[in-house]
């Protein structure tokens, strides 16, 4: 195998990784941001109990960044944008809502949330892959 096509196979690998991390890191932001928005009620209630100020303005704010956040690392479109923001929006998520840490599940959402916030981060420095829109607009 030359050195060529060495280079183009894991080219191809790392394509097929970034695109599988992109799913797997939308699939939650999706399905949070999808949620919130078709029950606004129950999500600025919540946000209320917690502390947040207007907490209907605020529940569709957050469901909007979830849901396009979320859509935008799953295609790939301004990836390094869409994962800078939700890098940001995680880790602001994390400071208001899971800092209980003698809580055992609040601190696994803690730990859970850098992981997450870890994987953006990755993602913004590294793009978005050869299997996204971004690729595709040069």
């Amino acid at each position: 195998m030359s050195t060529a096509t060495v280079a183009h196979a894991g080219t191809s690998s790392n394509s097929l990784a970034i695109l599988i991390g992109r799913v797997l890191l939308s699939i939650m932001f999706i399905v949070a941001g999808f949620g919130k928005l078709t029950a606004i009620g129950a999500t600025a209630g919540w946000f209320g109990s917690i502390g947040l100020p207007v907490p209907t303005v605020t529940a569709v704010v957050v469901g909007l960044v979830e849901l396009i956040g979320g859509l935008a690392i799953l295609v790939g479109f301004k990836t390094r944008i869409a994962a800078l923001v939700l890098a940001l929006f995680t880790v602001a998520a994390t400071l208001i809502a899971h800092t209980n840490l003698a809580d055992q599940v609040q601190q696994l959402f803690f730990l859970k949330n850098l992981a997450v916030t870890g994987g953006f981060l990755a993602l913004a420095a590294g793009g978005a892959g050869a299997y996204s829109i971004d690729a595709r607009r040069g």
